[in-house]
């Protein structure tokens, strides 16, 4: 599954550690998720989604 997590995170100016304290994540989780080698739990999600105030799709996109 493809993201844009890194972009959202940059753009705010966010280190990876801190989009993982805000999230209660390991710093690891964090370039997992970026690199697309781990997909995120639904809760996961949902509060990525919150935290940068988008819907999950718009974050998270099928491989083609």
């Amino acid at each position: 599954m493809k993201n844009d997590i890194a972009k959202r995170r940059t753009d705010r100016g966010w280190s990876q550690a801190h989009l993982a304290e805000e999230l209660g994540v390991s710093r690891q989780t964090i370039i997992s998720l970026e690199k697309g080698r781990f997909d995120p739990s639904l809760p996961l999600a949902f509060r990525l989604a919150g935290l940068f105030g988008a819907r999950i799709e718009e974050i998270f996109q099928p491989e083609d």
